[in-house]
């Protein structure tokens, strides 16, 4: 591929998204592509020096903004220093979550202003949207219940995880209505099924779309 392909996995908590990325490279890898793996807060070690601070609950004393100024600059540095290089190469890049996650977690349960926060996303991303996006979407209950399961019933909830469980709901509808505005972009997937059908379903769309990006690709090569 002369260029890459950029797909964010984005959801509420518990959802399955690390799963089924680790399942999606694994079927790409075998078809011999070059796959990056990555995730936010974090990807690059500027921005995974700005994860531990964010979900440790350290920046939550000073309020959901100064929260979204530190996804930010974590964002700029992933961008910058891996997504950006490995889309240009031709790699496929997977990612736990990108500007979805600050603009529902930030923006719409944490009441940051919508202009500042398009302002903050467009100076993070700096014109690096991902091509598709799957959105997991799980009951809050259902999914704060994998997450428990996940860490352990003894450990800590994280920053995010802890909050209540009118929030989670919020968020789930946040997550939905981003989809429901930009469909071109979105695919919703029901991560309640079992993680064998929630993968073939992951499967599908990505191969799809990346079938349809080759086709576009092949197309604006063709001479007249």
């Amino acid at each position: 591929m002369a260029r890459g392909f950029f797909i964010t996995f984005e959801g509420g908590e518990g959802a399955g998204k690390s799963t089924q990325i680790e399942r999606l490279a694994r079927k790409m890898r075998a078809k011999k592509y070059d796959v990056v793996v990555t995730r936010e807060p974090g990807g690059s070690p500027g921005a995974e020096a700005v994860r531990h601070v964010l979900l440790s609950g350290a920046a939550e004393p000073f309020g959901p903004k100064m929260e979204a100024l530190l996804f930010a600059a974590a964002r700029s540095d992933h961008v910058e220093q891996v997504i950006r290089p490995a889309v240009d190469r031709g790699s496929i890049v997977l990612c736990d979550r990108f500007l979805d996650s600050s603009r529902v977690y930030q923006g719409v349960t944490g009441g940051v202003d919508p202009v500042f926060m398009t302002t903050l996303e467009q100076v993070a991303i700096n014109g690096m949207m991902p091509d598709m996006t799957l959105i997991f979407d799980i009951d809050p209950v259902e999914g704060l219940r994998r997450a428990t399961l996940r860490r352990g019933a003894h450990a800590d909830a994280d920053r995010f995880e802890k909050e209540n469980l009118a929030i989670h709901q919020a968020r789930r509808e946040a997550f939905l209505a981003i989809a429901a505005a930009e469909p071109r972009r979105c695919i919703v997937v029901d991560a309640s099924a079992d993680p064998n059908t929630v993968e073939n379903v992951v499967t599908a769309a990505v191969f799809a779309g990346l079938e349809a990006i080759t086709a576009q690709t092949n197309r604006r090569a063709t001479p007249a």
